[in-house]
């Protein structure tokens, strides 16, 4: 069984401990955890997000868990904004670096909180996906500083293709993030 498969199966048993939800044991600390992988097994992790769903989304259960993919958010954004379908207009006519700094606008970590905190409703489990979909246009560091204003009490999980050592983030193995140095590694 390769290595992907053994972390995945300890992400459920953890979620299941009473201490986790609660988040006793990191000396008041915000629950925030990051579950990196390699890259190439991002489909084998978005499988296992599912089964993560399924498992804790039914009457029954004292979990209520909810994803916020990043580029779900963000496709949904520009398209609220009215933006969307100029977007690719825009690429072809003024070229990539104009795009990224009209994306920057509506991409703002600030806009992001917003629909998370309207969403969030009794859900006490949040899973953050689609980080690299939305790299450079979001970046998760930012995301992961600035939830913490509205998610002070609820466990997140950022799932994160690539690594994270306790301090920083390297996306893809390749791009250093700024230093996120509160959350904690969900599994080893």
């Amino acid at each position: 069984m390769s290595n992907i498969y053994k972390r995945l199966d300890k992400i459920i048993p953890k979620i299941k401990e009473d201490k986790f939800i609660e988040g006793k044991g990191l000396g008041n600390e915000i629950s925030f955890y990051v579950f990196d992988y390699e890259p190439e097994h991002e489909l084998v992790v978005r499988d296992y997000i599912l089964h993560i769903k399924k498992e804790f989304n039914h009457e029954n259960s004292n979990r209520k868990v909810i994803e916020f993919d990043l580029y779900k958010m963000m496709i949904e954004i520009a398209k609220e904004k009215g933006i969307f379908e100029r977007v690719f207009q825009m690429e072809e006519k003024q070229g990539k670096d104009v795009l990224f700094k009209a994306m920057r606008n509506f991409t703002k970590p600030d806009i992001f909180l917003k629909k998370i905190d309207q969403q969030i409703e009794d859900h006490n489990l949040v899973l953050i996906t689609g980080v690299g979909k939305v790299y450079p246009f979001v970046r998760s560091h930012n995301i992961l500083n600035n939830l913490q204003e509205v998610l002070d009490k609820t466990p997140v999980i950022l799932f994160f293709p690539g690594e994270y050592d306790g301090v920083s983030l390297q996306l893809f193995g390749k791009f250093k993030d700024d230093n996120y140095y509160r959350a904690f590694r969900l599994v080893d």
